[in-house]
């Protein structure tokens, strides 16, 4: 068979490849291990979160699909940090574990240019490390111009369980057990990662006046730009909140050793994620803690399996019956299903460009936790790129590569190939030196027209975004053609909202700009007639202009040293001076400018200045040296 990409793997990596690259016209086969796992959220059946709901929106706005259909699926959502400011508010919503690759699946099947195929994949096709397709573990052969790898945590897979080891995916299933070896003899430095999973529990089982209500907003919020799906605020199903308790806490003491991580086997190589700990971990990292916040949370309407977030643990099954029966109003809760920590490899990032094209096989992509990332938001976005950077890339155009002013996801790639990973990477909003610039709000705004450029953006819904910044400059003239005038009436109100009374007219515009006024008082002047999302992207870019306009000033200095390139072929063995180290990490990873050389890790402020006087001569005598054997031979020609 052949096809122009071939995707490996059907995770939220898969799915946003496969939909990127057909959508651009480009015969696509989606192959994965079980059909029935397409979209699967093994996990947290949640999308979104801090940073990671920003993501999802930056998904949407490019023209991927997680947005639309964590919308469809939903059961329920909220504003994270509403009483914080701008830059780190973010959608949260419960996705319906059955709705969800139902819906995905759906979008799939009915997508031109996509096949989608039940098979693992054993081996690549390599000529001249260049990719020309794989092989499948019965052999056979399917040629590709492009391949990207998605394949989760399914890379010689171990399920964790006490003093057990299964070699087994997520619910059971036949790993890949070769794949990764295959890729080490092409070259490729793999590293042995770990994540896990808490227990779910029998809904009824649960005495829930023991914890507190969580529900969802009471307006109506969405992850995607484009048609909005109605939904009953009241029909949000409500997740709750408890604590673990002193016994939970010695419970996990008296038996740390049976855990896996923690005694139980003795042969663990796999890092765990940093900021997303087994409750094991929290208990002994975080031991003057009296208590850890969890949060049971549904996983469907369809039934009642409860998700307890923040227990994922390796403890054998008899000392998980004991924990979970510590927790307030699970005394006597029925585990549906164990939880337990898996074992997978992935690729050290700093091997890929910020194309997510792998150096050392031209055509070969990956993306999602093969990169060592965590979470489907993360893993969306890389596939979103990845099928992207395919397909221009047999388009013969150049790579969309997203700076870190323009997306969280150009944070997230960034950090990936330029430090790479020491455990599951988490995208948070401390990463992004410029997240003022990468809001919520404002996510369509920055990458629609990225969109719109590369074929993911229709007209229909470009349409929309073009009204859409219309009335968003229409507002601010609004804002700034009217003034409120000094009357005393004008003052009065003015007095009993504890803001400055006028003594010259002022105008709306600069009026927003004090801390204690709002759109919701400017109504009380002037007629405001918009939609909430217009009104909340004026309000945030007027209240903040100060901060947003330092903020671009010096994203403007970055953006001066991006462009400072780094040629391909330099080599790094001819600077003298710079240090062992930074020499090293600079070989490593082989930045394409000096932006990027910065943020890596060991190379410091010296060593950048040495390189940049290395560049400027050697390239400079270089560029004169080519300059003056063209003008010999435009003279010998005359």
């Amino acid at each position: 068979m052949k096809y122009e990409i071939i995707i490996v793997g059907g995770g939220h990596a898969g799915c946003e490849a496969a939909l990127a690259s057909s959508r651009k016209g480009h015969k696509t086969v989606l192959i994965t291990g079980n059909l029935k796992n397409i979209a699967d959220m093994p996990c947290n059946p949640s999308i979104g979160g801090s940073a990671k709901g920003i993501v999802v929106r930056e998904i949407d706005a490019l023209g991927g699909e997680m947005g639309k259909n964590a919308d469809k699926s939903q059961i329920q959502i909220k504003m994270l940090n509403v009483g914080k400011g701008p830059a780190v508010q973010a959608l949260r919503a419960q996705a319906d574990k059955i709705t969800y690759p139902k819906e995905m699946i759906k979008t799939l099947q009915n997508t031109d240019n996509l096949d989608i195929l039940e098979a693992l994949v054993e081996d690549l096709i390599i000529e001249d490390n260049k990719i020309k397709g794989v092989i499948l573990e019965n052999g056979e052969k399917i040629f590709a111009e492009a391949v990207i790898l998605t394949t989760g945590t399914y890379l010689k897979a171990d399920i964790l369980v006490g003093d057990t080891r299964r070699r087994e995916g997520p619910h059971g299933e036949k790993p890949s057990n070769h794949l990764s070896d295959n890729l080490k003899k092409y070259g490729f430095q793999i590293v042995r990662l770990k994540t896990g999973t808490p227990q779910r529990i029998d809904k009824k089982t649960i005495d829930f006046s023991k914890t507190r209500e969580e529900k969802g907003d009471s307006n109506h919020l969405y992850f995607s730009f484009g048609n909005k799906i109605e939904y009953n605020i009241d029909d949000q199903i409500s997740c709750h909140l408890i604590y673990t308790t002193p016994e939970t806490h010695k419970i996990i003491r008296e038996n740390l050793n049976k855990s896996s991580m923690y005694g139980g086997l003795d042969d663990i190589k796999g890092v765990g994620p940093r900021y997303c700990p087994s409750i094991e971990d929290k208990v002994v990292r975080f031991s003057d803690k009296e208590k850890h916040q969890l949060f049971l949370e549904p996983e469907s309407k369809y039934y009642d399996d409860i998700y307890i977030q923040g227990f994922s643990t390796s403890m054998p099954y008899d000392v998980q019956e004991k924990m979970v029966h510590s927790l307030p109003g699970l005394e006597n809760a029925k585990i549906l299903k164990y939880a337990y920590a898996i074992e997978y490899d992935a690729i050290y990032p700093t091997q890929l460009k910020q194309s997510l094209e792998t150096k050392i096989i031209e055509g070969l992509f990956t993306a999602g936790q093969i990169n060592g990332t965590s979470g489907y938001e993360e893993a969306a976005c890389q596939g979103l790129i990845a099928g992207i950077n395919a397909s221009l890339k047999l388009e013969g155009k150049d790579p969309l590569v997203l700076k870190r002013n323009e997306a969280y996801i150009g944070v997230l790639i960034d950090d990936l190939v330029t430090k790479g990973v020491r455990d599951p990477y988490r995208l948070l909003t401390s990463r992004a030196e410029y997240r003022l610039l990468l809001r919520h709000d404002n996510a369509e705004l920055r990458l629609t027209e990225i969109g719109h450029d590369i074929g993911l953006i229709d007209s229909d819904r470009y349409k929309k975004y073009e009204i859409k910044k219309q009335q968003i400059e229409e507002l601010k003239r609004i804002l700034q053609n009217n003034k409120l005038v000094p009357t005393k009436e004008n003052n009065e109100f003015l007095e009993s909202i504890e803001s400055a009374i006028l003594k010259d007219g002022i105008t709306f515009y600069n009026l927003l700009k004090r801390p204690e006024i709002n759109m919701n008082i400017i109504k009380k002047f002037i007629d405001i007639p918009f939609e909430n999302e217009i009104i909340e992207q004026v309000e945030i870019s007027i209240k903040y202009e100060g901060y947003i306009k330092k903020a671009e000033k010096e994203a403007e200095k970055l953006l001066n040293l991006e462009n400072k390139k780094i040629p391909d072929n330099i080599n790094y063995d001819l600077i003298h001076n710079i240090a062992s180290e930074a020499k090293q990490k600079l070989k490593e990873v082989r930045p394409t400018s000096i932006a990027q050389a910065i943020r890596i890790s060991g190379v410091n402020p010296a060593d950048i200045s040495i390189l940049m006087i290395y560049l400027k001569k050697e390239y400079h005598h270089e560029t004169e040296r080519k300059h003056q054997a063209f003008a010999r031979n435009e003279r010998a020609r005359i």
